[in-house]
């Protein structure tokens, strides 16, 4: 195993895991509606969904992915179309009565969740691809690029968890969240735009 890629590794995942996207506008808008406690479930989830994704890509998807590229193009359209079904869902979600009826994302919602994210095949495909060791040492090399992956991304999840959360403790007019919680949805239709790009 060669730890000395656990550096780099790390630097990769931080900049895909901190940027804008649509796991990080869910967890911001989840945060604010239902708080941090309430949010656990669905950070988690996220981590956990892109390492059994890795695994996958790492046993040999990626190369069906070189063969067959139409695959990655149905995956483009399910996630903006679920992103879209997602947005709506936040916008009606800001109101009130309905927000106090809703649930947050689970645990496995959101590990699924991964397999229609492009952003997320797009980080795993790559990362397999760039910091995996053929030969030998590739099983030790991914069990290094998984680990490395859900450690960095936690906290990286956490931030945007913690900025809804923090929105939600400053914000105390109804009016105020409501904007927001709206203003919110319309970013997550329109990180569906970045697939396309």
């Amino acid at each position: 195993m060669n730890l000395a890629l656990a550096a780099p590794i790390a630097l990769y995942v931080f900049v895909m895991a901190i940027t804008p996207g649509p796991n990080n506008m869910m967890l911001t808008t989840s945060g604010l509606i239902f708080g941090i406690r309430r949010t656990l479930p669905h950070m988690l989830g996220i981590p956990t969904g892109c390492a059994v994704q890795m695994a996958i890509v790492g046993a040999g998807l990626g190369a069906v992915f070189a063969v067959e590229p139409r695959i990655q193009l149905v995956i483009k359209i399910a996630g903006t179309l679920y992103l879209f079904w997602l947005a709506r869902k936040l916008w009606r979600a800001a109101d009130m009565p309905e927000a106090k009826a809703a649930e947050p994302i689970s645990f496995f919602q959101a590990a699924l969740f991964q397999f229609a994210n492009p952003k997320a095949w797009v980080m795993v495909v790559t990362a397999v691809a760039a910091y995996t060791t053929p030969g030998p040492n590739y099983v030790a090399s991914l069990v290094l690029l998984i680990t490395v992956f859900v450690i960095v991304m936690l906290p990286c999840s956490a931030t945007w968890l913690g900025f809804g959360a923090g929105l939600r403790q400053i914000l105390t007019e109804e009016k105020w969240l409501i904007a927001i919680n709206r203003g919110l949805a319309v970013l997550t239709a329109l990180t569906a735009l970045i697939f396309w790009l």
